[in-house]
């Protein structure tokens, strides 16, 4: 597994920070994690804490977790809960209390007033819509505001009435007077302030203006000493504006903006816009759904948090701008539960077999390995007994080409067990087959057959009827059909169908209860398996594939 060390050797923010360090910039380094609490963490945040967290812990520095919380009507006490339980789950400890960028109301208040002072700021009375057409685009410069050229005198009364609620939601804002023909848009009076008479999570109903995340996250960055304020290229422009604040304002502190590229993987989608969608729709289930890229939904198919932290680790940070393949994801948790997933027979799809010539009040008691690699991990004991359940997918009534499994007459080994051969079928009046009769030979019990003779088609996992219990699996699948989902407005049109399969099948009786402390599983010729506890109950358990196995030539 890759640890921070390697991480440290490949990332150009780190050669930053040597270089600072080795100039004396800085005493201690101090990096932050600041998420807005307007919904759950996904994998791209896992990518900047552990950047953030990585270059604390190599320095020996300060690592915060900051809650960007300025924006109350998109804002819950939920999403701040998950964000802390995602942390710990994850492993990542921060330093001290959590921060809440609503801790510094007050002094934000204050640099706004001293901006005002400094004819560096203005109220304007632009509409939202107003707003977006005065700034223009880039190739059609900005034009200034009517209200611009107010006094400072009007725009002190002006802001304190906003502060004491005398005017309407939208009606007013704060705007830092720049340059409204400046080539970088963002620098063009962008808005410091704006009115929300709603009650805030932390604050409560002291105020009814909020900053804008622009205005509040330097000034939160400086007042808590961060020395390298990190954030994907999408606010690269927003550096300009960052530095334009603190070298306009009273504090002392002055951290640097460095941008990295954010994380997108094939197939997936990080938008909180695009998430909520597909709850609203009813698409997934919620915001811990499988299916998604968030770190609850990960956690819930079987991920774990090493997994997790080393696929960040591998892709390492650049400037560069891809799609990751969602291979290299699969793979991190592949090799971890190669490793340490106890393997287990478990049928999906179930179709009966009756053992003709073994007898009805008769078992054999097998002793089989938990882990074929590693004895450390133990044996249990299963069943063979006269009928037993294998996967409709491994019988066919005719032989196929490259097929190595049962069929009509023809013989395969039980994991295992014995060799069996099927005899007859029995079908029901709509022509199905409910269940095949077959024969087992004793004496090929724990035998070597020679593969170059052709007496067995193949090996086939199985499950003895009289010991195995029912259970639901949940097959995931790739939620889009399309790999790069990202910037296209109709998610809705890419949806894959097949993106959740389920499965009413089998699996061996004393599972859960001889494994009690794993929740992750290797169903032989299935794939990976998470035990879903959450959402199980004494009537139903629940499984969620978490990735299959690899290819094999069949």
């Amino acid at each position: 597994m890759y640890k921070y060390n390697n991480f440290y050797k490949k990332n150009f923010i780190f050669k930053i920070i040597e270089n600072d360090i080795r100039n004396k910039k800085y005493n201690i380094i101090c990096t932050r994690f600041p998420p807005e609490p307007n919904g759950y963490l996904h994998i791209g945040h896992i990518k900047s804490i552990c950047l953030n967290f990585s270059i604390a812990k190599f320095y020996k520095g300060i690592f915060f977790l900051r809650i960007d919380d300025t924006n109350p009507s998109t804002e819950n006490i939920k999403y701040i809960k998950s964000i802390k339980k995602d942390l710990i789950w994850l492993g990542f400890k921060w330093d001290k209390n959590i921060k809440y960028s609503s801790n510094y109301f007050d002094l934000i208040y204050k640099y706004a007033i001293e901006l005002i002072k400094k004819n560096l700021a203005y109220v304007d009375e632009l509409n939202i819509k107003d707003i977006k057409n005065y700034r223009g685009t880039l190739l059609i410069p900005g034009k200034n505001s009517p209200y611009r050229n107010r006094s400072i005198e009007e725009n002190l009364e002006l802001f304190k009435k906003m502060r004491l609620g005398r005017f309407p939601e939208g009606k007013v804002s704060l705007r830092a007077k720049i340059d409204m023909q400046s080539k970088v848009i963002v620098m063009r009076d962008p808005v410091l302030y704006r009115i929300k008479f709603q009650e805030h999570h932390q604050t409560g109903k002291k105020w009814c203006i909020y900053p804008t995340y622009d205005f509040s996250h330097c000034i939160a960055d400086a007042i808590e000493g961060i020395t390298h304020s990190l954030c994907t290229l999408e606010f690269q422009d927003n550096r300009i504006l960052y530095d334009w604040i603190l070298n306009n304002i009273s504090i002392k502190h002055h951290p640097k903006q460095y941008e990295f590229s954010k994380l997108k993987i094939e197939y997936g989608i990080t938008s909180k816009r695009n998430i909520n969608i597909l709850i609203k729709n009813k698409i997934v289930s919620g915001w811990d759904d499988p299916r998604l890229l968030t770190i609850s939904g990960l956690r819930r198919k079987g991920y774990t948090a090493s997994s997790l932290k080393d696929f960040c680790y591998r892709i390492g940070i650049t400037k560069q701008n891809n799609i990751i393949e969602i291979s290299s994801l699969e793979s991190c948790i592949r090799l971890e539960l190669n490793k340490i997933a106890p393997r287990a027979m478990a049928v999906l799809r179930p179709l009966k077999i009756i053992i003709d010539n073994f007898p009805s009040n008769k078992k054999i008691k097998l002793l089989i390995p938990n882990h074929p690699n590693n004895k450390n991990m133990g044996y249990k004991n299963i069943y063979f007994t006269k009928e037993i359940y294998i996967d409709i997918l491994d019988f066919s009534e005719i032989e196929k080409k490259n097929y190595k499994r049962l069929i009509l007459g023809g013989k395969v080994r039980l994991r295992y067990s014995f060799i069996i051969k099927a005899k007859k079928i029995i079908k029901n009046k709509n022509g199905n087959i409910t269940c095949i009769h077959c024969i087992y030979y004793k004496d090929t019990l724990g035998i070597k057959i020679d593969k170059k003779k052709r007496i067995i088609k193949g090996i086939i996992h199985w499950i003895s009827c009289s010991y195995s219990k029912p259970a639901l699996f949940y097959l995931y699948n790739n939620l889009f059909i399309k790999k790069n989902i990202n910037n296209i407005d109709n998610i809705l049109s890419f949806l894959n169908k097949k993106s959740l399969l389920i499965y009413n099948g089998f699996i061996e009786k004393n599972l859960l209860q001889l494994n009690n402390n794993n929740q992750h599983f290797q169903f032989e010729r299935e794939g990976y398996f998470f035990f879903d506890k959450k959402y199980s109950n004494k009537n139903k358990i629940i499984f969620n594939r978490i990735i299959s196995l690899k290819k094999k030539n069949n």
